[in-house]
């Protein structure tokens, strides 16, 4: 039994970040049920190409972008905006345990699915909502997408080569890395409330903001700004508290270099047949690094031109210096730790073969992450929940199929 089997919990939320956090509960094992529209579903179904191919190599309907954030949950068709659909989402709620949204703030009112509503009915709820700026503040009614909380937020700030060279300019990070975020603390906040609940506190609402999250993943970079008062400038792969800790030209490509303190910088600098690097009063310690980045890098680069990235990787490695290839995504899914690791599993689907996903991170020793089922067909599982969870009889299901609320 997973970790969260005897937990339940609707997800009404779509695209990435609430439907992330949804997916890692429901790899822990809670049974998550998917609330979508009927005929349409999750925008990102649509989110194509590419698609998930059939037994013939034929393109499916399910966009890859869908499957990689809704594996393990049921998903139910219902038409909440008419009085018998708001009935049934209200009746799942009463038998839930967290409720997951990412409406416009108030956008639930209306159909009597806000906090407030169904609390009334199940005070032990756990509702927790993610906006793009929060339930309060003068943004709050606005729309928020990842790439805007992206540049709105400081990352793309941070993010591209320096100003001065070729192709210098504000870069968005290459995956949707703010909802990703944003799903993970939503996960957190849950587990947490979840806590206090079980300690004999009541339910929750949890407010959850995209730009929130962004600002506090500026990490170290914000508090450089905060304790110095001068925003940090970007520096492409550089790091702005660290030297060498960037990548390296080799003589077949490029290599990562992470050196984190003094002993590895000497280590790298006998490996590199430059041991006076180390004594040299610029480069002897992190912040005298620093402070002569432009002097050491081109130093630095002069010397890894020689030998291939796999040269550089072994002889490093034996050292005891952190590094690594740059490696592209069939690379990564080839390397062997990867496939040590068993990052990529497959389920089989409804459609005939298998889909293929990236495995859960979560390693626990007593109750694992559980694949159980792969990313549902729209509404694969509506006539299941509606008879099972909430009592109705199969004519029932029909006849609310037959009007459209299902």
């Amino acid at each position: 039994m997973g970790a969260l089997s005897h937990l339940r919990v609707l997800d009404l939320s779509r695209v990435l970040a609430g439907p992330w956090a949804g997916q890692i509960l429901a790899d822990l094992g809670a049974e998550v049920i998917k609330i979508e529209r009927p005929g349409n579903g999750d925008d990102t179904r649509a989110w194509g190409p590419p698609f998930l191919k059939g037994p013939r190599g034929e393109n499916t309907s399910e966009a890859a972008y869908y499957l990689s954030a809704n594996r393990n949950k049921h998903s139910v068709t219902v038409d909440f905006t008419r009085p018998e659909g708001q009935k049934l989402v209200r009746e799942l709620a009463a038998r839930s345990d967290i409720v997951i949204e990412n409406f416009k703030v108030g956008g639930l009112k209306a159909y009597g699915l806000d906090y407030a509503s169904l609390q009334a009915q199940n005070p032990r709820l756990i509702y927790c909502s993610i906006t793009g700026f929060g339930q309060t503040g003068p943004y709050a009614k606005r729309a928020g997408y990842d790439f805007m909380i992206q540049g709105l937020g400081g990352l793309m700030s941070l993010t591209g080569r320096p100003e001065g060279e070729d192709g210098a300019g504000p870069v968005k990070v290459g995956v949707a890395l703010t909802d990703i975020l944003t799903g993970l603390y939503s996960t957190s906040a849950i587990l947490a409330a979840l806590a206090h609940r079980d300690q004999g506190g009541s339910g929750q609402h949890i407010d959850m903001a995209l730009l929130d999250v962004q600002v506090a993943c500026l990490a170290n970079q914000a508090m450089n700004y905060l304790t110095t008062g001068t925003p940090p400038r970007r520096l492409g792969n550089a790091h702005p508290n660290i030297v060498p800790y960037q990548d390296f030209p080799t003589a077949d490509g490029d290599f990562i270099l992470t050196v984190g303190n003094d002993s590895q910088f000497r280590k790298f600098a006998e490996v590199a047949g430059q041991p006076q690097w180390a004594d040299d009063p610029r480069f002897v310690t992190n912040k005298q690094r620093v402070a002569h980045r432009a002097e050491l890098i081109p130093l630095i680069r002069q010397a890894t031109v020689f030998k291939t990235t796999a040269q550089w990787v072994a002889a490093l490695e034996l050292a005891g210096v952190p590094c690594g290839p740059i490696n592209d995504v069939a690379q990564v899914f080839a390397d062997p730790q990867v496939q040590a690791r068993g990052l990529k599993v497959e389920l089989p689907h409804a459609l005939g073969g298998v889909v293929p996903q990236v495995a859960s991170p979560i390693r626990l020793s007593e109750t694992p992450v559980e694949y159980r089922r792969a990313p549902p067909l729209l509404g694969e599982h509506t006539e299941d929940i509606l008879t099972r969870v909430l009592g109705l009889q199969e004519a029932e299901v029909a006849a609310l199929r037959e009007i459209g609320v299902v």
